[in-house]
């Protein structure tokens, strides 16, 4: 198997992964930044990104992501997409394998981000790609003029139920509790918006259909009465799971997400975590960025340390 060394390593190049990459490749570290997917991660789905601060008027995810990956690869980073499926420190360094290639490096950030929760309701796996999705920028498009449910009550869901609103005036967006989790002018915004109705103290208890969605099975949290309602979508934004499967060994908070200290520093030397997969309070690109950033800055400290390097 071919051996390579870097300096730095990221797995994950969404937001957090891609500005530590174009950091500590800015700052003269041989730089990987690797995925198993093409860059961006989440990021991608987003249909207009409007809070991100100097970005104005909005860009899609797209465009932002490809801007960022062009800025890491000026730097001199290098952008890899395979799946790792394994990492190790052996002898002070961590090995990162994946099919072809082994990956070595003395610094290495976790940057895997997460992916979305399931509402593990009959009909949800079976439907999927059918009816079934999780985001609504890549599917959308296909149920134009459909009756669709969006599942949800924070941000996510209220962004994604605003765009669906663009392409169908048939939205209804369900929330388990009384009143929305996300931000007061999403909220608003949502419930100024005559093509979305919303249902609240409601949850989907089932997804019905043949070879495609074709209705749901809707349960009031209050009373526990069912109705069935048709649909030809749903789209589920309930939450996020920490992809953490590569370093079960290391601190996690009550919801599984890696613990940190403000360094991004774990606590195992040489490796960091940053962006989604970390414990923290807010998860937006913008937070993302700057733990990729501080992360770089700590490793490029932490790589000049091992190699002696002393600076007046």
């Amino acid at each position: 198997m071919e051996k390579k060394r870097f300096d730095f390593i990221c797995i994950g190049a969404g937001p957090a992964g891609l500005t530590a990459a174009q950091y500590a490749a800015r700052s003269g570290l041989r730089t990987l930044a690797i995925d198993e997917s093409v860059p961006g991660g989440q990021a991608l789905n987003i249909h207009a990104l409007e809070n991100y601060p100097g970005l104005f008027p909005s860009a899609n995810g797209f465009t932002f992501i490809e801007n960022m990956k062009k800025q890491a690869l000026s730097f001199g980073a290098t952008i890899v997409q395979a799946s790792v499926s394994s990492v190790d420190k052996v002898n002070g360094l961590f090995v990162a394998r994946t099919l072809d290639v082994t990956y070595e490096s003395p610094a290495l950030l976790l940057a895997t981000g997460a992916s979305p929760k399931k509402l593990c309701v009959s009909g949800e796996r079976e439907f999927l790609g059918r009816g079934v999705s999780y985001c609504a920028t890549c599917d959308g498009p296909f149920f134009r003029n459909k009756s669709i449910v969006v599942v949800g009550g924070g941000d996510s869901a209220c962004v994604e139920a605003l765009y669906l609103a663009t392409l169908s005036d048939r939205i209804t967006l369900v929330h388990r509790k009384g009143q929305l989790r996300a931000q007061k002018s999403l909220s608003e915004r949502l419930g100024k918006n005559p093509r979305i109705a919303v249902r609240f103290n409601t949850v989907v208890s089932e997804i019905r259909g043949a070879s495609t969605v074709h209705s749901v099975m809707f349960k009031n949290t209050l009373t526990g009465a069912e109705t069935e309602y048709p649909a030809d979508a749903v789209f589920i934004f309930v939450g996020m799971l920490p992809r953490t499967e590569l370093f079960q060994i290391l601190q996690t908070d009550s919801d599984g997400y890696l613990v940190t200290n403000e360094n991004m520093e774990t606590n195992i030397g040489g490796l960091y975590a940053a962006g989604d997969v970390r414990s923290k309070s807010l998860r937006q690109i913008v937070t993302a960025c700057a733990d990729g950033a501080i992360a770089a800055h700590q490793v490029l400290s932490y790589v000049r340390l091992l190699n002696h390097e002393v600076y007046a």
